[in-house]
């Protein structure tokens, strides 16, 4: 019998029982800690409706909707149905289909906005204010006395009508921190399901991230959802680092598109806490779903998908180096930390171009069905190397030059044979 320890590295079980141990863990976890059991509040509905391509019909948004529940997301948020009729509508339709995911919609903490919202049907409200001196100076121009008061009003409003009620500040990091405990701890009090941190400049770093949520942990005790933007290029660690100190929710969307350079990105998150437990990822989402709902909102706002983005970039399981090609071969675990099988994807091992192996030409020979020996294939991938530096090959003109060469040795040809000229010329 053997025990998995996804989150913690471990020694031997008592009673015979061994434990396999995830190498990637921190050998002592944080006792706040939440990554192994946390929630994604999916936001491509609602911060994606905010990048610079987005337009979304009702027939879009249902689509996505859809995808993102099949997915697993636990909860879908809603851009605000007070921003216009189209979206009160589009809120109402979608909270009507009946999905597994809570339907969330995200406003202005205003009681306007909050009975609007109260009558769409959806499960939940995410209010939020600025917080910061920058917004309340430039922005709404209200004081903490006032938006106390008014967060007050605005959450006791959508706890009477039964709904789940979530309280963030806007620019958290850059607020003081005495008015945000001091916010937090009240709103906290009133009975909110989570309250919520939200970088929204995206200028925070994880030490940062982790101190505030961990300092944040022990002031309330709901639940605590984090808002990660892209600015900087910390959302993905942002978020883990939340994890660790104790936030229960992180918000998501998908290709990570949203206001300027958008949010910790639906398929980073999932990559990034695959590796912290797999099982426990794999357990709640279907991985291999995410690159059909990447394609689907990558056409609705007229992207493409980047080479690099984690796990479904054309690149994230595309190895090169004649080094890495051996090792990927004979242990795939060498150089890839996830493995593409998990989310339907599959690896390429590139062979046409001047870094190639002989190990890695030698694994095309076996797939194709050629019969060369070591020698052989050694020669070829020289040839193969020739040619390259000329110009990079396609595997079909691999697969050419293969073939005939395994003709020629077959004829009995003692020398290597040239690189076929129709081959060689650009």
């Amino acid at each position: 019998m053997t025990a998995t320890l996804n989150g913690t590295n471990g020694t031997n079980g008592a009673n015979g029982t061994s434990t396999t141990v995830n190498p990637h863990a921190p050998k002592y976890q944080d006792s706040l800690s939440r990554v192994h059991n946390w929630s994604i509040i999916e936001s491509t509905l609602r911060e994606g409706e905010q990048f610079a391509n987005a337009f979304f019909d009702t027939e879009t948004k249902i689509k996505i909707a859809q995808a993102l529940d099949d997915f697993g997301v636990e909860y879908i948020e809603l851009t605000s149905p007070a921003a216009s009729e189209q979206s009160r509508s589009d809120c109402e339709a979608i909270a009507k289909l009946g999905l597994k995911a809570k339907i969330l919609t995200h406003t202005r903490c205003h009681m306007d906005d909050a009975r609007i919202a109260v009558e769409t049907g959806v499960d939940g409200l995410d209010v939020v204010i600025g917080t910061s001196s920058f917004l309340r100076e430039f922005s709404h121009g209200k004081d903490m006395d006032y938006i106390t008061k008014q967060a007050t009003e605005v959450i006791n409003f959508i706890k009477s009508k039964g709904l789940e009620v979530r309280f963030s500040s806007e620019d958290s990091f850059r607020s003081d921190l005495v008015d945000l405990l001091s916010i937090y701890r009240t709103v906290d009090k009133l009975g909110v399901n989570r309250v919520g941190i939200a970088d929204t400049v995206g200028c925070a770093n994880p030490r940062q991230v982790y101190e505030l949520v961990r300092t944040l942990r022990s002031v309330v005790s709901c639940d605590i959802e984090c808002h990660f933007h892209n600015d900087t290029g910390c959302a993905v660690a942002n978020a883990y680092a939340a994890l660790e100190a104790g936030a229960t929710h992180i918000d998501t969307s998908v290709l990570g598109i949203g206001e300027r350079n958008g949010i910790t990105p639906l398929g980073g998150l999932c990559a990034r806490m695959y590796v912290a437990n797999r099982e426990y990822v794999m357990g709640k989402y279907k991985l291999d779903k995410l690159r059909d709902i990447e394609n689907l909102v990558a056409d609705a706002v007229q992207i493409q998908v980047p080479f690099n983005n984690y796990i479904t970039g054309y690149c994230a399981f595309t190895h090169k180096a004649g080094i890495h090609a051996k090792a990927i071969l004979n242990n795939p675990s060498t150089y890839e930390i996830l493995k593409p099988e998990d989310f339907g994807m599959t690896r390429y091992v590139s062979i046409g171009h001047r870094l190639t192996g002989w190990n890695a030409v030698k694994n095309r020979v076996q797939q194709l069905g050629l019969s060369l020996t070591d020698a052989d294939v050694k020669a070829v991938t020289a040839q193969i190397k020739v040619m390259a530096d000329v110009k990079p090959l396609n595997i079909d003109e691999v697969d050419t030059l293969l073939r005939r060469f395994h003709d020629k040795v077959q004829d009995g040809a003692v020398n290597s044979p040239a690189p076929p000229a129709d081959m060689v010329a650009n």
